[in-house]
């Protein structure tokens, strides 16, 4: 299977730009070494990754310390939309 192409939406650029510096950075170096090799290549299992209910389209998280990483994932055009960064405190309200 050929790996997934990333695309950060605006909301989550707009996000990242929202935290800390120190954090964006911290969050930045983890979707660059971590996050992103993996969800390209197989963007619905691992440790940290799960699917939330009650979303459509289907809508998954991944786990990333205090922060939560939302996408979604368009098989057809193999394109994985980031959607949104936040702490997890502020995540599911």
């Amino acid at each position: 299977m050929p790996e997934f192409r990333l695309y950060e939406t605006r909301e989550f650029l707009a996000a990242l730009g929202k935290l800390q510096p120190a954090d964006a950075t911290w969050v930045r170096r983890k979707l660059q070494e971590h996050v992103y090799p993996q969800i390209k290549g197989e963007p619905f299992f691992g440790a940290n990754i799960k699917k939330l209910r009650g979303y459509s389209p289907d809508t998954w998280r991944y786990r990333l310390g205090r922060f939560r990483l939302f996408y979604i994932v368009d098989e057809t055009r193999g394109i994985i939309f980031v959607l949104t960064v936040d702490q997890r405190k502020d995540a599911y309200k």
